[in-house]
């Protein structure tokens, strides 16, 4: 199936940059088991949110995948967003609209620009949710 290779495209992309950042940032992957920074640094969580696929041809040979890929930027609960917006643009910038990523054949295109969803606040730490839109279609 698809997804497998939308998240590998997706993932890799940010694991990459997120491990060449100074300082890197960990991060932490759809049941994978994690545990956070103990000094409380900043720390990302990624989510792929498939939609159902869909087909546009009589044939049924094409298939369209269609989705959400997510990624939350976590930092300490009182510090202010700074910190979070500063990594939310550096990540806005990996994923521009209309960035293709290719493996094996296989395409993925970023299909909207980053959009940042209202900041989730904790006791200890605030989440900032990140996401776009992909589409990948297949013959």
């Amino acid at each position: 199936m698809s997804d497998k290779i939308i998240r590998s495209l997706l993932e890799g992309r940010l694991k990459t940059w997120a491990t060449a950042r100074v300082p890197a940032l960990p991060i932490a992957y759809e049941d994978v088991a994690f545990t956070p920074p103990a000094d409380g640094s900043p720390y990302l969580r990624a989510f792929l949110l498939p939609a159902n696929a869909t087909s546009e041809d009589l044939e049924g040979k094409h298939t369209a995948y269609r989705g959400v890929f997510q990624v939350s930027v976590v930092t300490k609960a009182g510090i202010g967003r700074g910190t979070a917006e500063s990594i939310a643009d550096e990540i806005a910038a990996l994923f521009p609209n209309n960035l293709d990523l290719t493996k094996t054949a296989f395409t993925v295109y970023v299909r909207s620009p980053m959009a940042t969803a209202p900041a989730q606040q904790g006791d200890t730490t605030t989440t900032l949710p990140l996401s776009f839109t992909y589409r990948a279609d297949t013959t």
